[in-house]
């Protein structure tokens, strides 16, 4: 039997999973052990789930802060297939973007919840925390309608040997959702994707050419008019 069903709230262990994948501040490493213990307590993951998000927990608790810390910004903010915004896996840099945001801000506030001043309402554990509220069917729901995001992030943070690819297993699991195969193709750092241009030496790394490269020039034939004037 799923210990994720529709008679089992998994509101807590929603919450849980929303702070274990926010930053590693010093606030997260003092309430590890409280985490720890509300997700054993409310049973709602499978105990191969729970001694995943175990020995997270352990790392996460470990000393040097610092380099946890800086582990964290390199592994979701400084690549795309790892990324915690989930309109990034969806939207990218589309202009569909904003609007999706838009409408998923105005869902949280139809359930009387209301971002925090500079709050993304696509960040994962923002959507998790927003989850957790709903009853379970409908928190079920969904997670599922966003478990092929869960599975391409769980595969991308396997691919790393990442401990935080247990948060995303534990996702899937309730959602009712198995890992499935994902084929990740090389991911080019969002530092080199929004970088600008070098001034003086070009508009774009994909538009004009570099000083020194050849640089296409176009001639436009003007007509002229019946009384010399060019039209």
């Amino acid at each position: 039997m799923a210990l994720f069903n529709n008679a089992l709230p998994a509101g807590k262990s929603l919450r849980v999973l929303a702070r274990l994948l926010g930053y590693p501040d010093a606030e997260l490493r003092d309430h590890l052990s409280e985490l720890q213990q509300a997700l054993h307590e409310e049973r709602a993951l499978t105990p191969l789930r729970l001694a995943e998000l175990d020995a997270l927990i352990e790392q996460l608790g470990r000393p040097a802060s610092l380099d946890t810390e800086a582990a964290y910004v390199e592994l979701f903010d400084r690549g795309r297939a790892t990324s915690l915004h989930l309109f990034e896996h969806v939207h990218g840099d589309s202009r569909e973007r904003g609007p999706a945001m838009i409408d998923l801000a105005q869902t949280y506030e139809k359930a009387g919840l209301f971002l925090a001043e500079g709050e993304m309402p696509d960040f994962l554990p923002v959507v998790l925390e927003f989850t957790s509220t709903q009853p379970p069917r409908e928190a079920r729901e969904f997670l599922a309608e966003m478990a092929h995001i869960f599975n391409a992030i769980f595969a991308a943070l396997q691919q790393r040997n990442s401990a935080y690819a247990a948060v995303l297993g534990a996702l899937l699991e309730l959602a009712g959702e198995k890992p499935q195969p994902v084929l990740i193709a090389a991911d080019e750092p969002l530092d080199t994707v929004w970088a600008e241009p070098v001034v003086f030496d070009g508009c774009s790394t994909q538009g004009q050419a570099k000083p020194g490269q050849a640089q296409p020039i176009h001639i436009i034939r003007q007509k002229t008019g019946a009384a010399g004037a060019r039209t």
